[in-house]
């Protein structure tokens, strides 16, 4: 079979491919680059598809299951390998075609999943709103203030994943997940009356990219055009102080997420799936 685990030694191929598709490859992109590739220094493994001895494909396996660039013999050989051994991921994430076709091998071993989302489009922006003036009220989130956005994430976390994310260990891994997050200048908030009414987090960040995960509106503040000025104001700062585009994904029956983004100028780079287990 033509694929094997990835180490330093391949560094440079797996960065060519990461960079062929920065947005599909950026949870990898990052871990790479805070860890590197070799296994004991990160929190999963890479495995690179490696017909003709040049590296096409690759896929991270961890919490996540990642593939980029997967061609069709890649998702056939990935399904191959990690199939049969028992599965570690809480889901598998990533450019739509090669995401639903790895899933419909791998379901034979693992079963079925909790959630299947087949259409996410995936959205990109490298500039700020043209028309939509930045809400100046969402700021960084404080150390002293991740009590307060605590309830929020946990709200976003059960609304959007269909599960709570306390049900584990009462919620202390993520919680830690969400200090490291606001130590790290990657948590937005507004808040009002001591209370978060709209959050947003930079999940990932790689030089060519920051994506935005965990967007958030308390539902007593919905349909009143919040989201779009405060999503605008976190793209504004995240281009000036952090990364040069912004990217996303968005479940394709959000239309009121979609339309915000659209009004803060996010423009189409594909489609991405998610399955959850």
């Amino acid at each position: 079979m033509p694929i094997r685990q990835l180490g330093e030694p391949e560094r440079a191929a797996v960065q060519r491919i990461l960079d062929a598709d920065p947005y599909a490859g950026a949870q990898i992109a990052e871990r790479v680059a805070s860890h590197g590739l070799n296994w004991w220094r990160s929190d999963g493994r890479i495995y690179g598809y490696e017909p003709a001895r040049r590296i096409e494909s690759i896929i991270w396996s961890g919490a996540h299951l990642v593939p980029v660039g997967a061609t069709p013999p890649a998702v056939a050989a990935f399904a191959d390998l990690l199939g049969p051994e028992p599965r570690i991921c809480s889901s598998i994430i990533g450019r739509s075609e090669a995401v639903l076709e790895l899933w419909d091998r791998l379901s034979r071993y693992w079963g079925p999943a909790r959630d299947v989302r087949p259409n996410q489009p995936l959205l990109v922006t490298d500039r700020d709103a043209a028309d939509v003036r930045p809400d100046p009220e969402v700021r960084l989130v404080r150390p002293n203030e991740v009590d307060q956005l605590f309830p929020a994430a946990v709200a976003m976390y059960t609304e959007e994943v269909g599960v709570s994310p306390l049900q584990d260990d009462g919620g202390r891994g993520y919680r830690r997940r969400i200090a490291e997050l606001v130590k790290g200048k990657r948590a937005y908030a507004r808040f009002e009356g001591g209370q978060v009414i709209f959050k947003a987090e930079l999940a990932i960040i790689t030089r060519r990219t920051t994506q935005v995960q965990g967007v958030w509106v308390h539902p007593d503040h919905r349909g009143r055009g919040l989201a779009t000025a405060a999503m605008a104001a976190v793209v504004s700062d995240s281009l000036r102080r952090v990364a040069p585009t912004v990217s996303l994904y968005v479940n394709d029956y959000n239309t009121a997420a979609r339309r915000v983004y659209e009004r803060c100028g996010f423009v189409s780079a594909g489609s991405f799936a998610t399955v959850l287990f």
